[in-house]
């Protein structure tokens, strides 16, 4: 069977994603041994997960979503129309997304469906592994017992997948012929690429500039799987065409790249726009994550006490994090959850909760989110997919409600530990969950000074092979902290929509 959760002594023994048996769909082999050798190996594997400890059984691929917004205490503001300021309405959607997508978006339902031929592809590389930073621990010195869930092992390296698949499964049914979108690092363009291929939909990205420049090999990847890939802001929109009037050195940012995105949409009859974060039934298809930790960690008898993931729009974290809200809200568990932001962009930490454009063009609905302001154009960090003004509202309402904290690192102290990382785990992670892993760190490193043998649970949401460039600059020494400017934000906030809630 799939193992869905490997120790860390386990790697060169196992793998969680090239197991197969009889009954279950075929996935590709590392190699085809002899009945001898399979014996062998197994034995092998016998011996060395008693040594290293009790190991759980298979998990399956969830069968449903799970929507946190129908155990909240209280529901999350609505999103605004922006010329009306009343609450948006389903047809007010339609130009951009499927009908479907529209009532994943409002729906107040605790769990939905995922249609079977969605789970169909899912199970390219899902279940995803659960991972006991054993050797990280060691160079740690700490009583802290460190795990990661590793959304690294899908086509396209990332969590992505997780919504690009759906949405693009969504829109293919309705008889939708291209889709848009924006992409930071690039994680969610070669995702929704990847999907667009398996369902025939033409794809078409706008990928921020600093990261079109800084991650080529992205750009390859996209269209590699037949997408058509411009970097922003472009001159093949009208919103582009005035940003670089304004300012033609920008490096781009990904409320600029939305509003390219979804000019192109609402103008094409036959086009619709996909999202890569921050709208509910994007963070909805992203609780597989934590459905499938859930069951992970039940199956080794561990519970987290610190749950830790980076943030941007928020996708990935929610993915983690929302089932085990569910779970504390119940009285379960109790653990610490902890969002982690850049120093560069921190939404959570220094911007203010208000109505704000998802959008640097206005052309989105307002929504009630933690935001810098729709104008503000972050420094191009290496983490190019937390460059975004605004936090997820359904996040953005969880972190009001006091059902987790936020904290912002600097880039330099996140590629120290992911170099750590990478010298004991073995995996080299992209930029983004960086953050996650520093935050890590500082926790075990605390554990260490306390003596608390706490688990700590950390999404890990990708991995960094077509990042190494980044990697190049600090470990040639020429990597440097970009920090906002009070003065930077200030002006941003002060164009932020006067909405009386």
């Amino acid at each position: 069977m799939v193992q869905s959760l490997i120790s860390a002594s386990l790697l060169s023994v196992s793998s969680p994603t090239f197991s197969f048996e009889v009954g279950e769909q075929w996935k590709p082999k590392l190699l085809r041994a002899s009945p001898g050798c399979g014996v062998r190996a197994r034995a092998r594997a016998r011996a060395a997960a008693t040594k290293a400890g009790p190991q759980p059984q298979s998990v399956e691929i969830p069968h449903q979503w799970y929507n946190l917004v129908a155990d909240l205490p209280v529901k999350p503001p609505p999103a605004l129309h922006p010329q009306t300021l009343e609450p948006i309405k389903p047809e007010d959607l339609s130009p951009l997304f499927p009908n479907e997508l529209i009532k994943q978006e409002a729906c107040t339902d605790r769990f939905i469906a995922i249609p079977e031929e969605v789970i169909d592809v899912y199970r390219l590389w899902r279940p995803t592994p659960l991972i006991r930073a054993n050797r990280l621990e060691k160079l740690l010195d700490t009583p802290a017992r460190i795990y990661y869930k590793y959304e690294g092992v899908s086509p396209a390296g990332s969590h992505k997948p997780n919504t690009a698949v759906p949405q693009v499964w969504y829109n293919a049914q309705e008889g939708v012929k291209n889709v848009t979108t924006e992409t930071g690092a690039g994680q969610w363009g070669c995702s929704l690429a990847f999907a667009c291929s398996l369902f025939g939909v033409g794809c078409e990205v706008w990928q921020v500039r600093a990261s079109y420049d800084q991650k080529p090999y992205r750009k390859l990847m996209m269209q590699t799987w037949g997408a058509k890939v411009h970097p922003s802001p472009s001159s093949v929109t009208e919103v582009g065409r005035k940003i670089l009037q304004m300012d033609p050195s920008t490096p781009g940012s990904l409320g600029m790249a939305i509003s390219e995105a979804v000019e192109v949409a609402a103008t094409n009859s036959d086009t619709k726009y996909c999202l890569g974060s921050v709208l509910n039934h994007v963070l909805l298809h992203q609780t597989v994550i934590g459905e499938e930790c859930i069951q992970q960690m039940e199956a080794i008898g561990e519970s987290p006490d610190v749950i830790i993931g980076c943030t941007g729009g928020g996708s990935n974290f929610a993915g983690l994090t929302f089932p085990f809200i569910r779970e504390k809200l119940k009285g379960r568990i109790n653990p610490l959850i902890r969002a982690v932001e850049p120093t560069a962009c921190p939404s959570l930490t220094k911007g203010v909760y208000a109505y704000d454009y998802g959008d640097t063009a206005g052309m989105t609905p307002l929504m009630k989110m933690h935001t810098l302001g729709h104008d503000f154009v972050p420094d191009p960090i290496h983490a190019g997919g937390l460059r975004y003004h605004g936090m997820a509202p359904l996040l953005s309402h969880v972190y009001e409600l006091g059902f987790m904290e936020a904290i912002s690192i600097p880039q330099t102290e996140c590629f120290q530990g992911a170099i750590q990382f990478a010298r004991t785990e073995g995996l080299i992670p992209a930029p983004e969950p960086t953050h996650a892993i520093a935050a890590a760190i500082r926790e075990a490193l605390h554990c260490k000074e306390t003596g608390e043998p706490k688990v700590i649970l950390m999404a890990m949401c990708g991995h960094g092979h077509f990042d190494l460039p980044a990697y190049g600059k600090y470990l040639q020494g020429n990597m440097v902290d970009l920090s906002f400017e009070e003065a930077k934000i200030k002006a941003s906030l002060a164009n932020i929509p006067q909405v009386v809630a």
